[in-house]
């Protein structure tokens, strides 16, 4: 079973985490940010990656820290639950549909951390969370877990649409990425290493 364990405590924020990769999607959530906890609920659904996130944080403030701090220990969870990476695909995509929504997005576990992210939203809030947040998130994975991450918001209308997309494509894609192709345990690099 690949997994991570994080206990991350801040000033701001206290985040504890638990991730097995090759779950059946379970999780339990809890940031003080409902629109946020569906998120990262849908994100481990279709991921199958089982996830229980419990984050403390500075919400009278606003909901930045909470949100980037759980990307930070998400994106450790996920390269520490991966090792060495032998034998992993390596690239993953996913095109998904939210009724009036598309969003595509590209992993490449490189070991690089980099973020390209394409997406608009028509207000700047959808319940209680802070909708430029969703970038901040996903910037904080790709650094922290090491990984390629290309994020783009095809088009939509509807807010919660839209976001929906996106976590449901990482999700997916995530899984993709992850899967174990060669038994052998091979290095998917031609440097031997990522």
């Amino acid at each position: 079973m690949r997994e991570a364990a994080f206990m991350r405590k801040t000033r701001e924020t206290t985040v504890e985490m638990s991730l097995q990769l090759d779950g059946t999607g379970e999780s339990e959530i809890s940031t003080g940010i409902g629109f946020f906890d569906h998120m990262l609920e849908l994100f481990a659904k279709h991921g199958r990656c089982n996830l229980q996130m419990q984050v403390d944080g500075d919400l009278y403030v606003d909901g930045h820290h909470t949100v980037e701090d759980a990307g930070i220990v998400l994106g450790k969870g996920i390269k520490d639950a991966l090792g060495d990476k032998k034998g992993i695909r390596r690239y993953g995509s996913a095109l998904i549909p939210m009724d009036e929504s598309l969003a595509e997005v590209a992993i490449d576990l490189s070991g690089r951390g980099h973020l390209v992210y394409n997406g608009d939203f028509s207000q700047s809030r959808q319940g209680d969370f802070d909708l430029e947040l969703v970038e901040e998130f996903f910037r904080a994975i790709a650094l922290n877990g090491e990984m390629n991450l290309h994020i783009n918001l095809c088009y939509g209308k509807n807010n919660h649409h839209k976001a929906e997309a996106i976590f449901k494509a990482f999700g997916r894609a995530l899984r993709e990425a992850i899967i174990v192709e060669d038994e052998e345990g091979e290095i998917p690099s031609t440097k031997g290493v990522l």
